[in-house]
């Protein structure tokens, strides 16, 4: 996970305010991806989707925002079921309500939180910053499921071709 984003004045002014609750610090208790908290998770998806959205003209505010409450939920999705649905439908509409109860959401941040499983589930994004979390969500998933096996490939490419670590 990158750290550029504590650096990053203006994406720190759109969610400092959420990082601060418990809330959200509550996500750091929870694997998300093998390799990552769902703390973690969140704020790679937020700040890798408010970097996108600056450079398409998107609004860089609520995808910063809605990226960092996209899996705000308090369980362990691998083993809880629901009687409602599967957990890429359920999650996305907890996140919400939980959201909720620490700030307000426009329409276009709850689209985002509400659609981020799309592919999974079947209802469209309405927005481009929806398809963004949405794109985001998978990659850094991917990425952080695939990071421990990928260093260890690199470490043993290195060894068996003489290169110095350059990881």
């Amino acid at each position: 996970m990158t750290e550029n984003w504590r650096k990053d004045s203006e994406y720190m002014s759109y969610v400092a305010d959420l990082l601060a609750t418990p809330e959200v610090q509550k996500l750091s208790q929870y694997k998300q991806h093998v390799n990552s908290t769902r703390l973690e998770h969140s704020i790679s998806v937020s700040y890798y989707s408010y970097k996108l959205a600056k450079k398409w003209g998107a609004n860089a505010k609520a995808t910063a925002r809605a990226g960092l409450l996209h899996d705000l939920f308090y369980y362990d999705w691998r083993t809880t079921k629901f009687d409602e649905g599967s957990h890429a439908y359920m999650h996305p509409r907890i996140a919400i309500k939980n959201a909720e109860k620490i700030t307000e959401l426009s329409p276009l941040e709850k689209d985002i939180i509400l659609k981020h499983m799309w592919g999974a589930t079947i209802a469209p994004p309405k927005y481009k910053e929806s398809y963004i979390v949405t794109m985001v969500d998978k990659y850094c998933a991917i990425k952080e499921a695939s990071e421990p096996m990928t260093k260890s490939m690199r470490l043993r490419f290195n060894h068996l071709f003489g290169r110095k670590n350059s990881i």
